[in-house]
This record gives structure tokens, sequence and C-alpha cells, in this order.
């Protein structure tokens, strides 16, 4: 993701991974819709193994927000890149905020938007370990705000096998064959060596929430990065744009 990335003219253009629309950009795409829809990338900074960044779960998201707004008329944001990485504390480099703290930096978000009349935010997770934005959105919801969070295990299921991923979505938890594939496609310049040998499946996880991911895997890995290619990230993205037009038609809808 680093560098220049166009977009259509019509939705502002893209510098690393911060968009660089203009609020004449904003206002305009306004005008052709009927709502206004907001698309929040939630990434994390923890570890990823020897061979991925610590912001990979940031870049993923940034990359599939990205998608949605070159396939859709959104209204796309800068990240956020710190989120609820508890489990990873045993590893160097990992930061974390509480849930409450991130409850209230979408929260905050969402209502800044509302007041400069963007009244829609969809919340493009990238971090499984982000559970409380799950309540973000049912609580929005109750309050008759317009909100999502995207993509659902449906949807990532859906792009999995459209891309011929080869591990399933429990085995694929944490710097394996989907992230290493969505790097390899946007950011191939940010892996290490070493991904191509550093496999390692540990599918009971019951304990996860009690005891972190040090109890499951020594490299920080649990996956099959060997699996991943450029390819299968450039039909995973494409995948996840198609899907989002079902959010699309759902939040623009008078229903």
């Amino acid at each position: 993701m680093g560098g220049s990335h166009e977009r259509s003219a019509a939705y502002g253009p893209v510098h690393g991974l911060l968009p660089a629309d203009t609020t004449e950009d904003v206002r305009t795409r306004g005008a052709g819709v009927s709502r206004q829809i907001a698309v929040l990338p939630v990434g994390s900074y923890e570890q990823h193994g020897p061979f991925l960044p610590l912001a990979t779960d940031t870049l993923v998201a940034c990359a599939i927000a990205r998608a949605v707004a070159d396939a859709h008329p959104v209204h796309l944001l800068p990240p956020v890149t710190v989120s609820c990485s508890h489990e990873h504390a045993a590893w160097p480099g990992t930061v974390s905020l509480s849930s409450v703290t991130l409850h209230a930096v979408v929260r905050d978000i969402a209502g800044s938007l509302r007041r400069s009349g963007v009244g829609t935010l969809v919340l493009v997770n990238g971090h499984g370990g982000n559970y409380v934005l799950g309540n973000v959105v049912q609580e929005a919801s109750a309050r008759g705000e317009r909100m999502a969070l995207f993509p659902a295990p449906e949807d990532w299921e859906a792009a999995r096998v459209r891309a011929g991923v080869e591990t399933s979505l429990l085995t694929d938890m944490h710097a394996g064959e989907i992230e290493t594939s969505i790097l390899l496609r946007t950011s191939p310049e940010v892996l290490r060596p070493g991904y191509e040998t550093s496999d390692h499946v540990s599918d009971d996880r019951r304990h996860l929430l009690t005891t972190g991911m040090s109890a499951y895997t020594d490299s920080g890995v649990i996956g099959r990065p060997s699996l991943g290619t450029a390819e299968k990230g450039k039909e995973l993205l494409a995948s996840l744009a198609d899907s989002f037009t079902a959010y699309f038609s759902l939040l623009t809808s008078d229903g």
C-alpha cells in the first residue's frame, strides 16, 4: 500500500494509507447519492510473526476499504491503527487500546460524521480480536443510527472460496494464507523472508481469551502463510468489494 494509489476521479485519490480527498470531493460525492456512507478501516498494531509487519491488520483493513471505495461511492476515511490486541501482549511491539476506548473512538467518529452530513458509517474490521465493534454496531442500530460491520464471516468465506484459498477460516487464524495473500497483492515490499516455511496449525483454541495467543504458537503464526499468493489476494479483495454491494443497498435504502 506504499506510494500513491489512484482511485476514480469521482471519489478522490489515495496517498499511502491516507485518502487525499478535499472537502469539495466529499461534497460532490454526496450530491450523487441518496445517503452518504463513510467507510472506516479499523486495524491493529500487533505481532504477525517474524515476516509480516505489526501493522498487518491495518494494511489489510485499508486494502479492503480501498477496494470497496473503488467500486462504490463511499467516503473513505483514514484508518484506526491501534485497537484491542490484548491476546498478543506476550510479543514485543504489540500495542492495545481497551475495548471501552475503542468503543468511544468509533462513537465519536460516527457522531462527528453525522454533524458534517455523513449519516452512515461502515466499520471495515481487519482484526478478529475487535469483538467490541459488533456491540458498537448493535447499539448504534438500536438508537436508530445507520452503521454496519464489514466483512461478515460469510463474506470472508465467499472470498476464500472464490480466491481458491485452501486453508479454512478456522485454521487461517493469524498471519496465514489470507493475510499473506492480501499483502503479497498490495504491499509485497513489507513481507520479510520466512513466510514460506512458517506454517503452524492450532485449531483447538478454546482457552484463547484466558491464555492469549502464546499458549498456541511460539512464532505468533496460526495458519499456512506458505500458501499465500498475490493472485489469491487479488481475488479476495475483488470478492469482498462485490459482497459490499448488498451492504450499500441496505444502508442507502429507505427501509
